[in-house]
């Protein structure tokens, strides 16, 4: 595949290597030089993860909030009797 460079030195990655590599819009990447030839690596980060393992027990996380402020005040209620 082809791509040409602009007059600030940047170039478009073609869509089927985007996709084939799943480079998406914000991605960082890695350019390295391996045996004269320029090596492109999406750089992945935890943020690229998020959302995909789901939630234990899908829980409002204002509710687990509270009840937690309610289980600190009993303990802290019952250690100052």
């Amino acid at each position: 595949m082809i791509s040409t460079v602009t007059s600030k030195g940047q170039v478009t990655i073609p869509k089927e290597i985007r996709s084939l590599l799943n480079i998406n819009p914000s991605d960082k990447v890695d350019f390295s030089v391996e045996n004269g030839r320029v090596v492109l690596k999406p750089i992945k980060t935890l943020l690229n993860f998020r959302g995909s393992v789901p939630a234990k027990g899908g829980g409002d996380l204002a509710i687990e909030r509270q009840k937690a402020k309610k289980d600190v005040s009993s303990k802290i209620a019952g250690a100052e009797e």
